[in-house]
C-alpha cells in the first residue's frame, strides 16, 4: 500500500528523493483521518524549508492540519492543480496528490525518516493504543 520507494515521518508525510530533489505528499493514512479536503495551503516557490517545520496547512470537512516538510531545501515547484482540485489528494495521496518538490539542501536527512515497513509498524502502534 505505501510505495517503497519513498520515506516517511511520525507526521504522516512522504517524500520521493530523486538525486537532489525530493517530491513531498501526505499519505494514505493521512487523507483517511483528515475526510474530504477542501482545501490547500502551500508555501511559494523559492521559499526555504527545514525538516520538519511546517510549510502549509490542508483543510478538510472536519479540521485544518498543519503540513510538515520531511526534509530541509529550497522550493522549486508546487502542485498548482490542488488549488481547484483539493480533493485529488483523497483520491491519489501518493502520486498526483503531490504537494511540492524541494531542492534538497541535505540529502542525509532521509536517514532518520521511516521506511514503508516502518511507517506501516508504527500506524500499527499508534492504532494500538
Amino acid at each position: 500500500m505505501y510505495p517503497k520507494e519513498y520515506r516517511y515521518t511520525k507526521k504522516h508525510e512522504w517524500i520521493l528523493v530523486d538525486g537532489d530533489t525530493g517530491l513531498v505528499g501526505i499519505t494514505d493514512h493521512a487523507q483517511e483521518q483528515l475526510g474530504d479536503v477542501v482545501y490547500v495551503e502551500l508555501p511559494k516557490i523559492g521559499a526555504k524549508l527545514q525538516a520538519m517545520q511546517s510549510f502549509g496547512t490542508i483543510e478538510s470537512v472536519k479540521a485544518v492540519s498543519d503540513l510538515y516538510s520531511p526534509m530541509s531545501g529550497e522550493v522549486t515547484e508546487i502542485n498548482d492543480a490542488l488549488v481547484d482540485a483539493p480533493e485529488t489528494l483523497n483520491k491519489s495521496p501518493h502520486t498526483e496528490g503531490w504537494l511540492v518538490r524541494l531542492k534538497l539542501s541535505d540529502k542525509s536527512e532521509s536517514e532518520k525518516l521511516l521506511s514503508a515497513d516502518e511507517y506501516q509498524q508504527f500506524l500499527a502502534s499508534e492504532s494500538e493504543s
